[in-house]
């Protein structure tokens, strides 16, 4: 057995062995031990790319730091709406440190503790020995301004936010202290999230992921329109005109883009079962995709955020 498969081999069974003594963890913790999606899989973001990969060489190069007087900042945040591609940007730093990827949903995992009183205290008690145990893993600590995540359906004012802030600086502060790990945090609202966080030997470094449009929208596009014909073993569209496309939606995430990508070639798998004649995709089933999600949209509360697909 290759030394990699050994690492991922023993990542999941030290994770497992600890979680199965937590359920929260079950629920709202998932494991990569081996994550493969590099920065190639991301469309765009060249800036937070950089910026990502510079962090990732605490990891690979720590002499480089050394070589130049300075060392790695102790954790990164990534802000920016939802669908930008933050998880992205994650997941490809522990690809590119050779890590394991450990992420943390962090309002499911509020929740969870909330439902199983008398658990946070041991589970903080023996996290850092068991990340210490296991090889090198990056965690990503994923949407710390809980209190206004999706999950929660809307802002909640009763929960008792002092005792989980203090929760969840100690987790933070004991996942940072462990030097075989990358600890990346991510919110979507920075305007409302905690200074705490922000406090120096925390997330140090902030990197705004905002997507260009059209181009890093279009990069994303194409990313997974590639991916979709590989899945199929044919071609699937046939002179789509991304940016015209894109151009009909400035407000929709990259996210949201894919999601509105695979609403139309499935809308073209239906066609093929009614029995309708099977042509490829082209750039009027995304125009009049739009014109779906703009009407659904009429319909829904002005707050609700994202877009329907």
């Amino acid at each position: 057995m290759e030394e990699r498969d050994v690492r991922r081999e023993r990542t999941q069974n030290l994770w497992t062995s600890f979680a199965r003594k937590f359920p929260p963890l079950l629920k709202a913790v998932r494991l990569d031990p081996a994550p493969a999606a590099g920065f190639e899989r991301i469309g765009g973001l060249a800036g937070p790319k950089e910026e990502v990969a510079t962090y990732a060489c605490g990891a690979t190069h720590p002499e480089v730091y050394a070589h130049w007087g300075t060392f790695a900042p102790s954790a990164l945040l990534l802000i920016g709406p939802r669908g930008v591609g933050k998880h992205l940007l994650a997941t490809a730093l522990a690809s590119r440190a050779g890590m394991g990827f450990l992420h943390v949903l962090v309002p499911q995992l509020v929740l969870q503790l909330l439902h199983s009183a008398g658990q946070a205290g041991a589970l903080l008690a023996e996290w850092s020995q068991s990340l210490a145990e296991m090889p090198p893993v990056t965690v990503f600590y994923d949407e710390l301004e809980f209190s206004l995540a999706h999950e929660f359906g809307a802002r909640r004012t009763d929960l008792p936010v002092g005792p989980v802030m203090d929760f969840l600086l100690d987790l933070v502060d004991r996942t940072i202290a462990v030097e075989t790990t990358l600890v990346v945090g991510s919110t979507s609202y920075p305007d409302t999230l905690r200074q705490a966080f922000l406090m120096p030997g925390r997330f140090e470094r902030v990197v705004e992921v905002s997507p260009s449009h059209p181009d890093d929208v279009v990069a994303a596009l194409e990313i997974h329109a590639r991916d979709a014909e590989a899945l199929a073993g044919r071609a699937l569209f046939d002179g789509v005109e991304w940016s015209s496309v894109v151009q009909q939606l400035h407000e929709a995430t990259p996210g949201d883009w894919v999601r509105l990508l695979h609403a139309v070639l499935r809308r073209r798998a239906s066609c093929e079962v009614a029995g309708e004649p099977s042509r490829p995709v082209r750039t009027q089933d995304f125009l009049d995709e739009v014109d779906r999600v703009r009407r659904a949209r009429s319909r829904l509360p002005a707050t609700a955020g994202g877009i329907y697909l």
